[in-house]
């Protein structure tokens, strides 16, 4: 009980010391002083230095090889097409043209033509006319003699038979005469041509076979 008494006593006291100290500022001077003893004699804290960061490694780029490029050979320039050939313009084949007769006066006949059986029939008419020696007789502008021929394949005269006169026998001798002064035909007959044939003696016809033998046959 006494213990009681003494520490409510002593807290009475210390309660009124402060209550006077506080009111005469005292307290606020001492606290004061202390708070900034307190803070001189407190070292200030370093700040906590932080761990180094790990550096990351950025991975490094491998050089990049290049790439072969392929050895493409350069490309070759097409060789130009050939030149179209030009066709040719049609020539028309050239007349027919069999090998000229030489007679035993030195005669000779070319004739030209596409029908090789006209070809023949003339070369057989001027075969017996170009040996034929025609007389002057009076009027005989109007005188014709036919003989018909027969030739075999070779060319050779095989027969003749008179068909017709001029009615004049100096005329129509001349013309006998010349038959028989042509045993052949320098040439053999084409295909298909009839193997008779009648060869006819005018003035007209021995014109004409004068005109296409040339001067001086």
């Amino acid at each position: 009980m006494n213990l009681v008494i003494s520490a409510v006593f002593h807290t009475v006291i210390i309660v009124a010391l402060f209550f006077f100290a506080a009111r005469e500022g005292m307290l606020g001077k001492k606290m004061k002083t202390l708070a900034a003893v307190m803070v001189r004699e407190k070292p200030p804290e370093k700040p906590k230095e932080k761990p180094p960061e790990p550096k990351v490694e950025t991975p490094k780029e491998t050089p990049k090889v290049a790439a072969a490029k392929p050895n493409i050979p350069p490309p070759t320039a097409a060789a130009p097409p050939p030149p179209a050939a030009v066709a040719a313009p049609a020539v028309a084949p050239p007349p027919a043209v069999l090998q000229a007769f030489d007679f035993s006066d030195g005669a000779k006949q070319v004739i030209t033509t596409t029908n090789v059986v006209e070809i023949y029939r003339e070369q057989i008419q001027y075969a017996f006319r170009s040996r034929w020696a025609r007389p002057e007789v009076p009027g005989d502008d109007n005188f014709v003699a036919e003989v018909q021929v027969q030739i075999d394949p070779a060319g050779k005269v095989l027969a003749t038979q008179w068909k017709s006169g001029s009615g004049n026998t100096k005329w129509d001798e001349s013309v006998r005469a010349a038959v028989r002064q042509t045993p052949s035909i320098n040439q053999k007959p084409p295909k298909d041509f009839p193997s008779t044939f009648v060869v006819r003696f005018d003035v007209a016809s021995e014109t004409v076979d004068t005109a296409v033998a040339g001067p001086g046959q």
